[in-house]
Formats: C-alpha cells, structure tokens, sequence
C-alpha cells in the first residue's frame, strides 16, 4: 500500500501540472464555453483538455484502478482504489478572466483518501498531503492556525449548485456574513481548503457540496492540523453524497458549532426585521393572499 501511494504522488505531483500549465497558457483567451445543466455551470475545453491528460497517465500507470473524473464520469472498474479528479476546480472563474482556479487530484483506499494534490498555476503552488505523513506547499509544511479573537475570523463558504437559493442555505449565509470579519466565496472550493490549511483562514462551512474537488481538500486541512466534522460535530470520515460540514482549527470547534447551529435556527430579515414579523403585519393589514404574493 505505501509504496503504491508513492508511487501515486510522484504520478499526480508531475501530471498535474502539466494539466495546470495547459490552464494558464490559455487563461484569458476565447474558449468554447458550454452550460452543464440549468444550476449555471459551466464547461470549457480546458476541462476537458487538462482531464485528458491527467486521465491518460493514471489510466497507464494504474489500469486496474477505478476513476472518477468530473467531465469524463467514472471509468466502470471495480476496485478499492479511487481516483478521482477535478481537472479546472473554478471554472466559472476562469471563464471570465478571474484568475482563481486549480487542478485537483484525489486517491482513495476504500473510500477514505490517502492522497490529494492540488495545483494552483497561475502562482505554480503544488499542494500535496498524505494520510499520516503532513500537508505541504511546494516543499513547505502547512499548519492550520488559532486565532483568539473571533471577531476577526475570516471563514469560507462553500454550496454546492443545486442548493444556492434553498431557505436554509441563505439564511446560514447571511448568519455567517454578519458574524465574521469576512466571509470568502472563492467559487474554487480546493483553494479554500489549502488557505485554511495554510493558516490564512479560519475555517470553512460547506453546505450539501459533494464532488471531485471535495476530498483532496479534506485531506489537506486534516493533515494540516485541522478537523472536519459534521453540523452535529461528529467526526467525518469516508465519503458522503450529501455532506454538511465545518472544518477548523480543534479548539475552534464549539465555536463554529454553535455559529452553525445559530444559523439554522435564525429567523430570514430584511434590514432589521424579520421576514415572519414583515409578513404578519401584512396578513394584517391587507390579507393572507396579498402577503404571500408580495412578501413571501
């Protein structure tokens, strides 16, 4: 297992960024952009390009391994190995010139990872981490950092596509938002994990956000230092279709539970009062079918 684990990383670590390079050469130029599905996401040749040479590699070097990659879908073998791979984390953003995206490579031993690289090449940062062993950039070990004061928190946000209007994310949102210095929306979830890694945030809250990026990034901030649990505060391990989760700083914990589980329970406003208040006053005055109409 270890050494194929090694021989994994050298693997990732070098097709990566030639994937990566083939990002930044076209940044910034006319791509053929395509809609993915009626959420908004999008699809360019990039993608599909930096997939097909990642996807040649693993499938030489490990042809009896499984594969899930997020254009090309998943390869059919049966095995516990898993690969799987984001080939443009961020493409919206680099769809329309804003240069933050990555590449993102995961191997999985019976559903849990044991492997992530990430690649961010428009500054050529090469993130890697391995199950017991660290999490580094370019050489150097991250370590996940404790701030005191939380009032100065800077916290990620991440949501998946299918979920971006549903009550309950915009109200845990706007809870966030008003409770930290900064809340950071990247629309490239890897290079929040690697920033929370790095110490440079203070913690990510994912909401129902399952996908190829997903685990690498995981792996990186628990070797870091850090854990990741779920909104009830167990620990999350494995895999999970529809995962819900915090990741911090250990000592950090009870805080971002309890800003969580705050947030979720917080009534929607607009200004300084709440929707329910707004609607009940209009039930009121004009009758329950106009405040479903106008309010609601």
């Amino acid at each position: 297992m270890e050494e194929i684990i090694k021989q994994a990383k050298s693997l990732a670590s070098n097709v990566i960024i030639e994937a990566g390079n083939i990002a930044k050469e076209r940044f910034d130029s006319l791509l053929t952009l395509e809609e993915k599905d009626d959420s908004g996401d999008v699809v360019t040749e990039v993608d599909y390009l930096a997939e097909e040479i990642i996807l040649k590699e693993l499938n030489r070097v490990f042809p009896d391994h499984s594969i899930h990659s997020e254009e090309a879908g998943y390869n059919g073998r049966k095995s516990d190995w898993l690969w799987q791979v984001d080939p443009l984390d961020g493409t919206n953003n680099f769809a329309i010139g804003l240069p933050v995206f990555s590449s993102s490579i995961t191997l999985l031993y019976q559903n849990k990872p044991v492997l992530g690289v990430i690649y961010e090449p428009i500054v050529d940062r090469l993130y890697t981490s391995t199950l017991n062993e660290g999490a580094f950039c370019n050489e150097a070990r991250l370590t996940i950092k404790k701030r005191e004061n939380t009032k100065k928190f800077n916290v990620a946000w991440i949501q998946g596509h299918k979920v971006q209007h549903e009550e309950r994310a915009v109200r845990l949102r706007q809870h966030i938002d008003l409770h930290c210095k900064r809340m950071i929306r990247l629309w490239a979830p890897t290079l929040q994990w690697c920033m929370l890694a790095k110490g440079q945030l203070d913690g990510i809250i994912l909401y129902n956000s399952e996908g190829e990026d997903l685990y690498s990034g995981i792996l990186m901030v628990k070797e870091a230092g850090g854990i990741v649990i779920d909104f009830q505060g167990n620990d999350f391990s494995g895999m999970s279709e529809e995962p819900y989760l915090i990741a911090c700083h250990p000592d950090h914990k009870d805080y971002f539970l309890g800003l969580v589980e705050s947030g979720l329970r917080r009534q929607p406003t607009i200004g300084n009062v709440t929707l329910e208040k707004i609607t009940a006053r209009f039930v009121g005055e004009r009758g329950e079918q106009y405040a479903i109409k106008h309010v609601c």
